[in-house]
C-alpha cells in the first residue's frame, strides 16, 4: 500500500510557448525525493490534466516514471468523462511503468451511482493495474457516495480512494466498511491530518508542492498516531492549506513555486496567473510554513 505524503505534482511550463518545461520537472522530482515525499501523482488536477493533449499526458507520465526510476511510487492521473478514454489512458500508464492510476469521477456528464459502478468496474476489468478512485464533486459536479465506494472497494484492482470532499463523517463510514487493505487518502489538505489520525493512509496533497518536507513529517506523525507532533506541524501549514485555494488550483500553487524559484509562472488557458490582490496571502502562507 502507498502511504504518506503524496504530492499532486504541478506540470511546469514555459511562459509564452506553454510547452512543458522538462528541466524544471526533472528538478522538482529530485527535490521531492530529497525532501521525503512518499509518492508522486503525475498529471492529476494540479498537473493540468484538462489542458494537456493525449500525447503530452502520456509523455509527462512516462518522463516522471523514468526520472523517479522506482525510488518512490508514481501514481498516474488517468481519469476521463469517457470510459473508453479512461481505459486507454490507464493502459498507457501501465505500459510505461506507473505503479497505480488515479481515476477522477467522470465530470460534466453527471453519471448516476450505477453509472459510476459500471464505469470503474469496466476500467478495472480492462486494465490490470492498481487503481485509486477520486471523488472531488466541487470540481466534477459528480459525487461518488460512500456506499458506491464501498461496493467498488470489493473489485479487483481497485485499491483505494482519494476522498476530497473534506467530509470526515464519510471517512469514518469508509474506514469501518472497507477492508483493511483498501487505502483511504485525503484529497483535502485542510482536513488531511484529521483523516490520517482517524486511520486514513495518506494525503494526495497540493500543499506538498511547496512544503514537501513538512507535509511528509506531518503525514508520518498522523499515520503513526502521534497527534501532538502532527498538530504542531499542521499548525505551520494551515495558511498554505487555505491560501493555495484562494483561486482555482493550480493557479496559487504555481505562483508559489515561482516565488520559490522552482518554476516559471506559466499556466495554460483558460487558467490565468494569480490575481495580484491575493499574492500577499499566499506569500504569508509560505512564510508561516517557513519555506521562505
Amino acid at each position: 500500500m502507498i502511504t504518506g505524503s503524496i504530492v499532486a505534482l504541478v506540470t511546469p511550463m514555459h511562459i509564452g510557448s506553454d510547452a512543458v518545461d522538462w528541466d524544471s520537472l526533472s528538478s522538482l522530482i529530485e527535490w521531492h525525493i530529497l525532501e521525503g515525499t512518499d509518492a508522486i501523482v503525475a498529471v492529476g488536477t494540479t498537473g493540468e490534466s484538462a489542458t494537456l493533449n493525449v500525447q503530452e499526458h502520456a509523455s509527462v507520465i512516462e518522463f516522471i516514471v523514468s526520472k523517479v526510476n522506482k525510488r518512490i511510487p508514481v501514481i498516474a492521473g488517468t481519469g476521463a468523462n469517457s470510459t473508453a478514454e479512461a481505459i486507454e489512458l490507464t493502459a498507457m500508464a501501465m505500459n510505461v511503468g506507473a505503479d497505480a492510476s488515479l481515476l477522477v469521477t467522470p465530470y460534466y456528464n453527471k453519471p448516476t451511482q450505477a453509472g459510476l459502478i459500471n464505469h470503474y468496474t469496466s476500467i478495472a476489468k480492462s486494465v490490470g493495474m492498481p487503481q485509486i478512485l477520486y471523488n472531488v464533486p466541487s470540481r466534477t459536479a459528480c459525487d461518488m457516495l460512500p456506499e458506491t465506494i464501498i461496493e467498488l472497494s470489493k473489485v479487483d484492482n481497485i485499491v483505494g480512494v482519494k476522498e476530497a470532499t473534506g467530509d470526515l463523517s464519510r471517512v469514518g463510514s469508509l474506514l469501518s466498511s472497507c477492508d483493511d487493505d483498501f487505502a483511504i487518502y485525503s484529497g483535502d489538505d485542510a482536513t488531511a491530518r484529521e483523516l490520517m489520525l482517524m486511520g486514513g493512509h495518506g494525503d494526495i496533497s497540493v500543499t506538498a508542492n511547496v512544503a514537501p518536507n513538512l507535509m511528509s513529517e506531518m503525514c508520518r506523525a498522523a499515520i503513526s498516531g502521534d497527534s501532538k507532533k502532527a498538530d504542531s506541524i499542521d499548525s505551520l501549514l494551515k495558511g498554505l492549506h487555505s491560501s493555495l485555494f484562494l483561486e482555482a488550483n493550480p493557479i496559487p500553487v504555481k505562483w508559489a513555486l515561482n516565488r520559490l524559484g522552482k518554476i516559471e509562472n506559466a499556466l495554460r488557458l483558460p487558467m490565468t496567473e494569480l490575481s495580484s490582490h491575493l499574492r500577499n496571502d499566499v506569500e504569508a502562507g509560505l512564510k508561516a510554513a517557513r519555506v521562505i
